[in-house]
């Protein structure tokens, strides 16, 4: 319990930077689609951009930051050495990149659609190598368990990219898409400069043949990486490739983009989570209990996705105007990316079993499945149904994946997930998300609010009364205590 009480409060304070952070970032989003007309595509081409960049993000940091966690927690390995030795890998990855776009730009603005505009890629470029490199640092934060540190680091980032964005978009009246890559750029440059004292910090040393282990354990992580993210992005990537109408490609995929965002609270609280979770489990990887401890972990994680994703379908009629009016036409979407990112979330909490006994190449089959059966998909129905092809194609990646590594993983490492309660919790959920868009569809916006926080709150009942009684929850629990 020591350690769940552990986790829930890293991953509150992880959440701050990023949840917070990230819904901070929605107000992005409104300005974005008010002052980048739909009709213009920006917003489309701001999707698909930053979905090449996530993808190549992946390659750079070459599956280097579990990896970092994995040895700098053997007690044979100086976790200074480690550190060092990582980051003359991703440094050395990302300066050969650099040199890659910045001598061969014109033939890759060319092949990407963006011959007019290379200034976009060059920008974002030195962002996502700027980003690689930031990586290890904020993984060695989260190794140090200074989450205080990492919060307040992502959270400079959030407030100073709103401000600016805020100030070109609004006060200059700079609108171009130009200027959102050029304001990241700003960003991320000033973020860096934050790590100096750390780095000063580190006693540097190169191992070679440490590095030798690493990549022999980073490899697979680094094709599991790849092929996770592109279940994530390659629908943005593919898109204006297969969509059979060129010019209004980036129209709808701005449509797309801009109602995926409002489905990334799942993404959020995903990230928060593994950022808290993917320490405490090297570190407990030797205690006797750790099984029950995953099990639990897992449990909890499914409760606490599935409550966010009632929130977010039961207060849609608020929630939508968060994107600009003619995006709205893509929010049915909404629902289904979100099943997709808690299938993501659960795949992750699987994926520790071959982790953890150096079986990392397992992970890159269950995602290189997954991922195939995501580009089918898409390259077969985005051009008959749009975007709701990219939807749906998520749902079909992750559920692969993660049905693979279950199977394969009970009979590999078996770990007693409370399978009959998380049913009953999935059961429960769906029963209440039909009767939201169903019944109350018809009804006032005020009554369908109404109709649909009571839902919320029997699902919530359903929590404490089972699972999470009032008196174990932190200061309120005192109230409640005999």
């Amino acid at each position: 319990m020591a350690n769940l009480k552990s986790l829930a409060k890293d991953t509150a304070i992880y959440g701050l930077s990023s949840i917070v952070g990230r819904f901070l970032n929605y107000l992005l989003v409104p300005l974005y689609t008010h002052y980048m007309p739909k009709s213009s595509g920006d917003y489309g081409v701001s999707t698909n951009i930053y979905a090449y960049t996530a993808l190549i993000l992946v390659l750079l940091t070459f599956g280097m930051e579990t990896t970092l966690f994995r040895f700098a927690n053997d007690e044979r390995q100086k976790p200074d050495t480690v550190f060092s030795t990582v980051m003359a890998v991703v440094g050395s990855l990302t300066l050969v990149f650099l040199l890659i776009i910045f001598g061969f730009i014109d033939p890759i603005s060319n092949s990407l659609g963006y011959a007019e505009h290379p200034e976009y890629l060059l920008m974002m470029a030195v962002v996502v190598a700027l980003d690689a490199l930031q990586a290890i640092p904020f993984s060695y934060l989260r190794y140090q368990k200074r989450p205080i540190r990492f919060a307040s680091l992502k959270m400079l980032f959030i407030a100073l990219n709103i401000g600016l964005n805020v100030i070109y978009f609004v006060w200059l009246g700079k609108t171009s898409v130009f200027y959102v890559f050029f304001i990241n750029l700003l960003c991320t440059g000033l973020i860096t400069f934050f790590f100096i004292p750390d780095l000063f910090r580190v006693h540097w040393h190169f191992d070679g043949q440490l590095l030798k282990q690493m990549l022999s354990y980073s490899w697979p992580i680094l094709i599991l990486g790849i092929a996770g993210i592109l279940n994530q992005v390659a629908d943005k990537i593919l898109f204006p490739l297969v969509y059979p109408d060129e010019t209004d490609a980036n129209v709808q995929l701005g449509v797309y983009g801009s109602c995926v965002k409002i489905a990334m609270i799942m993404a959020m609280i995903t990230q928060a989570f593994r950022y808290a979770y993917e320490p405490i489990v090297f570190a407990k990887s030797k205690d006797a209990d750790k099984t029950e401890y995953y099990a639990s972990a897992m449990k909890y994680f499914l409760i606490f996705t599935l409550l966010a994703f009632l929130c977010v379908v039961g207060w849609m009629p608020l929630l939508q105007y968060i994107i600009g009016e003619d995006y709205r036409e893509g929010l049915g979407v909404v629902p289904i990316v979100m099943v997709a990112e808690i299938m993501m979330g659960v795949y992750f909490n699987l994926s520790f079993w071959y982790k953890l006994i150096d079986k990392t190449i397992y992970g890159a089959w269950f995602s290189l499945a997954g991922c195939t059966v995501l580009f089918a998909v898409n390259i077969l129905f985005i051009p008959r149904y749009g975007y709701w092809a990219c939807a749906w194609g998520g749902v079909a990646g992750y559920g692969t994946a993660m049905v693979l590594s279950y199977i394969v993983g009970q009979y590999k490492n078996p770990i007693p997930y409370p399978i009959k309660d998380i049913c009953i919790y999935v059961l429960f959920t769906a029963i209440i998300t039909t009767l939201m868009l169903t019944y109350a569809l018809d009804l006032p916006t005020w009554a369908m609010l109404a109709h649909n926080t009571v839902l919320i709150a029997l699902f919530v009942v359903y929590i404490i009364r089972r699972d999470l009684p009032l008196k174990n929850i932190p200061v309120i629990g005192c109230f409640f205590r005999k």
